[in-house]
This record gives structure tokens, C-alpha cells and sequence, in this order.
């Protein structure tokens, strides 16, 4: 998967961070939109889902960082997450439905607010996806 990764990341657009840690947060994402037991089309996640998983996982491991984290990598909206999605579907890395199209994850999303202005800080000491 890593020579894959730096293959797509090598037009420079997106660094491989960001489609590692696409990954990492798609299993969030699943447990959080109550799929994560689900099994063939029924785990399938929609683009809102993925996009809300992500989000909320950022802020778990970036906190107020978050933002800045991800514009590094080359993601300066939510769009470029679906645009990384669609790169991993054309490699044979990710699945997706008819029904799937870029434009799902082209919403206004404020980065700076969500994960700087809004940002509290847990200190639970841990990180518990909601219960199913």
C-alpha cells in the first residue's frame, strides 16, 4: 500500500499523509455512522459520513492542530478529501457505489473554526467511539 500511496502523493498535490490517514479514520467513521458490524454494501459509508469520522478524529489526534495538519498535507477543503477518496477508488484501494460522486463531499466547512475556535480539550485520557 505505501508505494501506492507515494505514487498518487507523487504529483505533489497531496502528500501520502493524507491519504495514511484517510485510512485510519475510515474505521472511526464506520463505527460512528453505526456500520462498523455492517457487512458487503451495507458498511458502505457516504461521503458526509466519512468526511464527519474524519473530522472528529482529527481533533481526537491533532486537536487545535488540526487544521494547520491538514493544509500541510495539501487539504485546504473538504473537497480535497473527496478528490483523494476518488484517487483511491481509481487505484483499486477504496470501494464505492453508483451513487458515490465527488460532489458529496463538496461542503462548506469552516477548518479554523471547527478545529481552533471550537476545539476543547478532553481529558478523559482516552478516546471512546459512541457506543451501537
Amino acid at each position: 500500500m505505501d508505494e501506492a500511496v507515494r505514487k498518487m502523493a507523487a504529483d505533489g498535490r497531496y502528500s501520502p499523509e493524507a491519504f495514511r490517514f484517510l485510512f485510519e479514520s475510515l474505521e472511526h467513521a464506520l463505527v460512528i455512522s453505526g456500520k462498523v458490524k455492517a457487512e458487503g454494501t451495507e458498511r458502505h459509508i457516504t461521503g458526509q459520513e466519512l468526511l464527519n469520522g474524519m473530522r472528529e478524529y482529527a481533533r481526537h489526534i491533532f486537536g487545535p492542530l488540526a487544521a494547520q495538519t491538514w493544509k500541510s498535507w495539501g487539504v485546504q477543503t473538504s473537497l480535497d478529501w473527496g478528490r483523494i477518496v476518488f484517487m483511491l477508488v481509481e487505484a483499486g484501494m477504496l470501494n464505492r457505489q453508483d451513487s458515490d460522486k465527488l460532489e458529496d463531499f463538496d461542503q462548506p466547512f469552516d477548518f479554523e473554526k471547527y478545529f481552533v475556535e471550537d476545539y476543547r480539550p478532553d481529558f478523559s485520557g482516552s478516546f471512546e467511539a459512541p457506543e451501537e
